[in-house]
């Protein structure tokens, strides 16, 4: 995919943000979504344009990569290097932007028969919040309490091991660099681990955690979509036995 460069103008800009602003008002601002405000201090915000970015000609809108994303930013930030604010706005903010590292929602990528790129972004719904994430989410734990859990856990990875600043375990080329987690991605009052970025990257959303960082539970069913057919038909068919027998 060739990286677009597309110029707004701020007219452009102030249509998008207030389409936006519509949606967020009758769809997510009662789920507690925060609505990114367009300008401080008589200059645009990071998460007010990436989001205007994502939401070019929604809801046809379309994957945008990560590339493209920056250079867009740097219009107004000159000293930009990596916007990170896509994945914020998804899993810290409630706004359903879903990213191609993580690989997850396809399912709803293939349903819209949309090709999604390598380091890539797409804003799924104006309509609906981040799968999981709730108001208390957005609190997290601060960067003192983050330091003391990470302590606890001799500066590891609670799921593979991986230690703080040495290379990982999982992919010796990174240097291990440890994130916080939810145990449990729908109740952020449960806690956090740390967890390196390979293990957060590969199951974040997708399992509930315990404390040791092993898998406890299944937290989103579309997970199952990942597995291949003859397991697809053994989780229905145990489903469908369970269930037509408490004749629901």
């Amino acid at each position: 995919m060739k990286s677009r460069k597309i110029w707004l103008s701020d007219k452009e800009i102030n249509e998008i943000y207030n389409l936006i602003k519509e949606y967020w008002e009758k769809h997510l601002k009662s789920k507690g979504v925060p609505l990114p405000l367009l300008k401080k201090n008589n200059k645009y915000t990071k998460d007010a344009l990436v989001l205007v970015y994502l939401a070019r000609n929604y809801p046809k809108n379309e994957p945008v990569t990560k590339k493209e994303l920056t250079e867009f930013i740097r219009k107004y930030f000159p000293d930009v290097t990596d916007v990170q604010q896509a994945r914020h706005l998804g899993r810290q903010k409630g706004w359903y932007v879903v990213s191609s590292r993580r690989k997850n929602h396809l399912d709803t990528l293939r349903e819209r028969k949309l090709r999604f790129f390598d380091d890539s972004y797409y804003l799924v719904s104006l309509e609906e919040e981040y799968p999981g994430w709730t108001p208390e989410r957005r609190k997290g734990i601060s960067t003192e309490d983050f330091e003391k859990l990470k302590k606890l856990y001799d500066y590891r990875c609670a799921t593979c091991g991986s230690k703080e600043g040495e290379p990982n375990l999982k992919n010796p080329s990174r240097i291990t660099d440890l994130q916080k987690a939810h145990l449990n991605p729908h109740r952020a009052g449960d806690g956090y681990i740390p967890q390196c970025e390979e293990c957060n990257r590969a199951y974040r959303d997708w399992f509930v955690f315990d404390k040791k960082g092993r898998v406890r539970t299944i937290a989103d069913a579309r997970v199952v979509l990942r597995a291949d057919e003859k397991v697809q038909r053994d989780v229905y068919m145990i489903l469908k036995s369970k269930f037509e027998r408490k004749g629901s």
